[in-house]
């Protein structure tokens, strides 16, 4: 369980994760997913072959050759650009939404534009790529790191509001009830299982329990919530990625789960939840 390994410094994803069954919480039903991010591919899983894999349902690894990180490959960027689930959704006629603050510039110039993340080209290739500080400052969108340190101390934007985590969630929850596909993308975790240490893991962490708490506690009973990752990483901080099941969670899932195995099960699967093809 992880709230005895840490302590109980994280309730929330301690009750989720508390048994490998489906949890009954508060209510909520939650679902473990332990899903394969080798993808039959020697060598250990990186984020931007995970990621194209989680946005498109295809072996982004096997496509590229090898698993390749941090940022997507451009040899598959085109395809996550057409073929990822926010754009297939809003092609559906869904309401979706991308719930990060990102400079209103993205990706800039320079090398800033070759570092090229899964979540804001999925994104911006769906229209969705909207929300910049001035939302920031309306609680109209999450900072990638919950708290808004970063637009801060890297970007000058000493007007970002300070905000708790179980803030950031409940702005999260906000958007969440507007739109009927919501996406929220974290990359604190994966710097702290490289270099945060033991430390830096457990803040990283709480951090984000606090931050689930702050949503689950403002969105109603059946409103599912998603979480999953591009690779294994925090659960051992000694060495970076590693070759483990990602640790995943599906809280009031409205169609089943337990065929999901690996990271190329998650886009069919929540496409499917919507009837969208």
């Amino acid at each position: 369980m992880l709230s005895g390994l840490l302590g109980g410094r994280i309730p929330t994803l301690g009750d989720l994760s508390s048994d490998p069954a489906p949890v009954h919480t508060g209510g909520r039903i939650t679902h473990l997913l332990p899903l394969d991010a080798t993808l039959g591919v020697d060598g250990l899983p990186q984020s931007g072959t995970g990621q194209a894999t989680l946005f498109t349902g295809r072996n982004g690894a096997a496509l590229h050759g090898h698993h390749f990180g941090p940022w997507i490959p451009v040899s598959l960027r085109p395809v996550v650009e057409a073929e990822n689930w926010l754009l297939r959704g809003v092609e559906g006629g869904l309401r979706a939404a991308f719930a990060n603050a990102y400079p209103a510039d993205w990706p800039g110039e320079g090398r800033g534009s070759r570092r090229v993340a899964g979540p804001p080209l999925a994104a911006k290739a769906a229209g969705l790529l909207t929300r910049d500080h001035t939302a920031l400052g309306r609680r109209e969108a999450v900072a990638t790191e919950i708290v808004n340190a970063g637009w801060r101390r890297w970007l000058g934007e000493e007007a970002a509001p300070r905000i708790e985590p179980e803030e950031a969630g409940e702005v999260l929850a906000a958007i969440t009830l507007e739109h009927e596909l919501t996406l929220f993308a974290h990359y604190s975790t994966d710097t702290a299982g490289h270099r945060g240490g033991m430390e830096g893991g457990v803040l990283a962490l709480e951090r984000v329990d606090r931050f689930l708490g702050g949503l689950l506690g403002a969105v109603p009973v059946g409103t599912t919530v998603l979480v999953v990752s591009d690779h294994g990483n925090i659960e051992d901080v000694r060495g970076g990625h590693t070759r483990n099941p990602i640790f995943g969670l599906a809280v009031d899932p409205p169609g089943e789960v337990s065929g999901w195995t690996s990271l190329m099960d998650v886009a069919p699967g929540l496409l499917g939840w919507f009837g969208v093809g």
